[in-house]
C-alpha cells in the first residue's frame, strides 16, 4: 500500500513537470513581415530607383567629354555619343550653370545607362546608352492650379503684389495687360485690384509662372478697369484682353517707351536746357532710369534712323505708318539697324547719356504727320478691335467670369494706414 502510493505521487510530479516543459516550449508562430511597396520614380522615360544617380552641374569650360568621360565602360564612346547628341541637340548648345544628370547601372560593371542635360525647366534631352546608342527630346509633365488673388496699394504695384505673396511673373502679367489703360507710376494709395488666374506647375510641384490671367479688375481713382482673357481668332490661338464691353485694352502706342523712375522733363515750347543753359522748347518727353534699362519701341514700326549726333547721342527713329513717328534719344547702345521692321515692346536700345544729357534717359520725341507734338495731349487710336461677329460669343463667354471676379472682395486699408 505504501509502495504504491508512493509510486502515484512520484508519477503525477513527473508528468506534472513534463506538462510545465511542454508549455514553456510553446513558441508563437512568426508572422511573415510585408515589405513596403517601393514605388516606382518615373522620369525622363526611366525608373530612377533602377540607378545610381549622379546629378551635377555644367561648369565653365566643361565639354560634353569632360561631363561623361569618366563614367564611360569599354565599348562606349564620347565621340558615337556626342554624334548620337547632335542629332537633336546641338553640343555646342550646352551651356555652364545648366544642371544634369549621369544615370548608371547598379550592376558588377556600374555601366551608363543615360546622359541627361537640362536646357530649361521644361525640356530635357537624354542619350540613352542601351545597346542601340540614341537621344531624344522631351517635356517634364506640366499641370495648373486655378488660383484667386486680391491687393491694394499701400505704396507701389509690385509692394502691393509681394504682400499677398505673389511673385515677380505675376506683376509682369498684370502690368503687361492693363499697360495701355493704366499708368502705374501714378497710382494712389487705396488703389485695389483682384484677378482669377492660372499657375504652372513642372510635375505637379516646380513652380514655372503663370500660365494666364483669365480675368482681373484694376481699381483706380474709384474707377474699375476689367479685363478678360479671349481668344478671338481660333486659327491663331492668341489670346487677348478686352473690357466688359468688348472693347480692346490694347492702344496703338504704349504709354511709355521705357520702366522709367520718373519724368525728368515733360514737353515744352520753353525750358532751361540743363546743358546748353539757355531757354528753347524740348520737343520731347525724357524718362529717367537706369544706365542699361531695355528701351522699347512703342508701336509696331520700321526703322528709318539708328545713328549718332552731338546732340541726340546714339538714337533711333522708327516709322509706324503715314501719320506717326518716334525717335529714342541718348541711348547708351543702339540694337537695331535702319530698314529693320521692329514690334510693339521689342527692345531698341539700352538707357544711357550720350549726346546733351546730364544723366540716364531716354528723351522719347513724338510726330504726327510730320510736326512734332506732345504725345500725352494726343488721341491715339487703340488696337484691332474685337471682330464684330465674335462680340456676341465674346459677351457670353465672359458672363460667369465677371460674376466670378465680382464675388470676389476687394482688399480694404488698414485703419492705421487711412
Amino acid at each position: 500500500m505504501t509502495k504504491t502510493l508512493i509510486y502515484f505521487l512520484v508519477s503525477a510530479a513527473f508528468l506534472s513537470s513534463c506538462k510545465e516543459d511542454k508549455e514553456v516550449e510553446i513558441v508563437e508562430e512568426e508572422q511573415p513581415v510585408e515589405l513596403a511597396e517601393v514605388l516606382p520614380i518615373m522620369k525622363y522615360g526611366y525608373n530612377l530607383n533602377d540607378y545610381e544617380i549622379i546629378a551635377d552641374t555644367v561648369e565653365r569650360g566643361d565639354t560634353f567629354g569632360d561631363l561623361i568621360d569618366a563614367h564611360l565602360i569599354t565599348g562606349q564612346s564620347t565621340f558615337r555619343a556626342a554624334q548620337a547628341l547632335d542629332e537633336v541637340y546641338s553640343v555646342r548648345r550646352i551651356q555652364a550653370g545648366k544642371p544634369y544628370k549621369i544615370l548608371k547601372h547598379r550592376d558588377s560593371l556600374n555601366s551608363m545607362a543615360a546622359f541627361i542635360y537640362e536646357p530649361n525647366r521644361m525640356e530635357y534631352v537624354v542619350v540613352n546608352f542601351a545597346d542601340s546608342l540614341n537621344a531624344f527630346k522631351g517635356n517634364h509633365p506640366v499641370s495648373y492650379k486655378r488660383k484667386t488673388a486680391s491687393g491694394i496699394i499701400k505704396s507701389t504695384l509690385s509692394e502691393a503684389m509681394e504682400d499677398e505673396g505673389l511673385g515677380i511673373s505675376a506683376i509682369n502679367e498684370l502690368s503687361d495687360i492693363y499697360r495701355w489703360s493704366i499708368d502705374f507710376f501714378r497710382l494712389q494709395k487705396g488703389d485695389r485690384f483682384k484677378m482669377i488666374y492660372r499657375e504652372r506647375y513642372i510635375n505637379d510641384t516646380v513652380f514655372a509662372g503663370i500660365e494666364e490671367v483669365e480675368t482681373a479688375v484694376f481699381e483706380t481713382d474709384g474707377n474699375p478697369y476689367y479685363a478678360f482673357s479671349f481668344v478671338a481668332d481660333s486659327t491663331a490661338q492668341v489670346h487677348d484682353y478686352y473690357d466688359e464691353t468688348g472693347k480692346t485694352l490694347r492702344s496703338f502706342f504704349l504709354r511709355a517707351p521705357v520702366n522709367y523712375t520718373r519724368i525728368s522733363s515733360r514737353y515744352s515750347g520753353r525750358r532751361f536746357h540743363p546743358v546748353q543753359k539757355r531757354w528753347k522748347a524740348h520737343l520731347g518727353t525724357d524718362y529717367a532710369a537706369g544706365y542699361g534699362t531695355p528701351i522699347i519701341s512703342t508701336a509696331n514700326g520700321v526703322v528709318i534712323k539708328s545713328g549718332y549726333t552731338r546732340g541726340n547721342g546714339n538714337y533711333v527713329k522708327v516709322k509706324h505708318n503715314e501719320t506717326y513717328t518716334t525717335q529714342y534719344l541718348h541711348m547708351q547702345k543702339r540694337l537695331v539697324k535702319v530698314g529693320q521692321r521692329v514690334k510693339q515692346g521689342q527692345t531698341i536700345g539700352l538707357v544711357g547719356s550720350t549726346g546733351l544729357a546730364t544723366g540716364p534717359h531716354v528723351c522719347y520725341r513724338f510726330w504726327v504727320n510730320g510736326r512734332q507734338v506732345d504725345p500725352y495731349k494726343q488721341n491715339l487710336p487703340a488696337a484691332e478691335p474685337l471682330p464684330e461677329n465674335k462680340k456676341e460669343e465674346y459677351l457670353e463667354f465672359i458672363q460667369p467670369l465677371q460674376e466670378e471676379i465680382d464675388l470676389l472682395p476687394f482688399k480694404e486699408l488698414d485703419n492705421d494706414l487711412l
